[in-house]
């Protein structure tokens, strides 16, 4: 699963660390990939820079298997493919390489069978990385900010993912669109909601991620939100998530 958007901000990373989190928590073996060069979601669970030795970009080299740069995190059943700041001249590097937008799909299917799901965590922008993940997953989930512009940066995400779709990937789909940062006092929150939910129907998940100081402090913690606290209404709602998403995959194995 490629968690994406080209708009930085949007709770993309937020939503890759506590949704790995709470699907471990479900008992699912879980492989987190970092694959932004700012390396957030490596920090998020607790990978302090000096701690990462392989990484998301020796991955993309081709110069480690997936196996030898996966680490466990202190979340049973979650490990973690790292980033450093290395991967930030990737795009210019991959460029020159055999097959560069399918480095990554090479490597995950040589390690298909150590974890149930792999969440990719994708940096803010449409470029070489991002396609990366796209060629690499069966699916996207999109983190949506309940502002202004969320639909027409949402409208641009889906042509990419179009693209991708004819010229590499035909198997990917849009897995859902998990709405973030919503706040119930703002009436812009509600009518942005209500607008996504027009244009896209039930591939909008009903489970909505509110503004939380709390999922806000946790990274500053090296911890997931649901570890930092799993009482506040930020964390019980990606456990509500989860649950979604589990459900809807059950549905989807069943029709296939």
């Amino acid at each position: 699963i490629a968690v994406a958007n080209q708009k930085g901000g949007v709770g993309k990373t937020t939503t890759a660390v506590n949704l790995a989190t709470a699907l471990a928590a479900s008992g699912w073996r879980v492989l987190l990939i970092d694959l932004d060069p700012q390396g957030n979601a490596s920090t998020g669970v607790g990978l302090a820079s000096s701690d990462r030795g392989l990484s998301s970009y020796e991955l993309l080299r081709g110069d480690c298997a997936v196996e030898e740069a996966a680490v466990p995190t202190s979340v049973p059943r979650l490990d973690l493919i790292p980033a450093t700041v290395d991967l930030s001249g990737a795009e210019v590097e991959l460029v020159g390489f055999d097959r560069r937008t399918h480095r990554l799909d090479a490597a995950l299917s040589r390690a298909a069978h150590r974890w149930d799901v792999c969440l990719i965590d994708c940096p803010p922008s449409l470029g070489l990385l991002t396609v990366n993940a796209f060629v690499a997953a069966r699916s996207v989930l999109v983190p949506l900010q309940c502002e202004f512009f969320a639909l027409e940066g949402l409208s641009q995400l889906l042509q990419t993912i179009e693209r991708i779709r004819a010229g590499f990937n035909p198997g990917l789909t849009i897995l859902g669109i998990v709405l973030t940062m919503h706040d119930r006092r703002n009436r812009l929150s509600e009518q942005v909601e209500a607008d996504v939910r027009g244009h896209m129907g039930d591939k909008v998940y009903n489970t909505i991620i509110p503004r939380n100081v709390r999922i806000s402090e946790a990274p500053s913690h090296g911890l997931p939100a649901l570890v930092y606290d799993l009482r506040c209404p930020g964390s019980q709602a990606y456990i509500k998530l989860a649950g979604e998403l589990i459900q809807r995959e059950r549905t989807r194995a069943l029709a296939a």
